[in-house]
């Protein structure tokens, strides 16, 4: 399979993911095996859309996070996985997390400035530079403290690359707010990126 067969959606015949969770839950014949594969190529699509915003030439591949991004997903023994959305939820912040755990290593042995990303296009045009991805962490973590759902927007927009209408749906609120949540939360987190 080629990086850009993992990027594309759904095919129109293939279950969703919330549909295999319940066929899982009630014993379905084979719903594991088709769950992991779509988990998995939704795992490479997210992976794919947060490592595009980071600089080049960055040294961890969409495979070696999807892999494992997969592997701390089989060892979420204690998350009962709801459906679709749960999935998401839980997938954006293992991938920031995996990111930014990553970022970590790679300052601590070049003793540079992390690894550098963009916010959005928008924020890099305003910018003309990338982003601290330590730095544009613990800026959201700031901005979670205060606003738990506008950090949800971000870590979902940013780190599983939905777009607005996904992000609502993910968060069961409406475009509406989740532009609204967007607009302000970058605006936080270039603000306390620049102090």
């Amino acid at each position: 399979m080629s990086e850009r067969d993992n990027d594309q959606p759904p095919m129109a015949d293939e279950p969703d993911i919330t549909v295999l969770l319940e066929e899982l839950r009630g014993g379905g014949e084979g719903a594991a095996e088709r769950l992991a594969a779509i988990v998995y190529r939704e795992l490479h699509r997210i992976a794919s859309s947060a490592l595009r915003r980071e600089r080049a030439h960055h040294s961890l591949q969409p495979t070696e996070l999807v892999d494992e991004a997969f592997v701390v997903l089989l060892g979420q023994r204690r998350v009962n996985w709801q459906n679709r959305s749960h999935f998401f939820a839980v997938a954006s912040q293992i991938i920031r997390r995996l990111l930014v755990d990553h970022a970590r290593r790679k300052r601590a042995v070049r003793r540079d400035h992390g690894i550098q990303v963009t916010l959005d296009d928008a924020i890099s045009a305003d910018r003309g530079d990338s982003l601290d991805l330590i730095a544009l962490d613990d800026a959201l973590c700031q901005l979670e403290s205060m606003s738990p759902r506008q950090g949800r927007v971000v870590e979902l927009r940013f780190f599983a690359g939905l777009d607005v209408d996904e992000t609502a749906e993910v968060l069961e609120i409406s475009t509406a707010t989740v532009k609204r949540d967007w607009a302000f939360a970058r605006a936080f987190l270039l603000h306390a990126l620049a102090t």
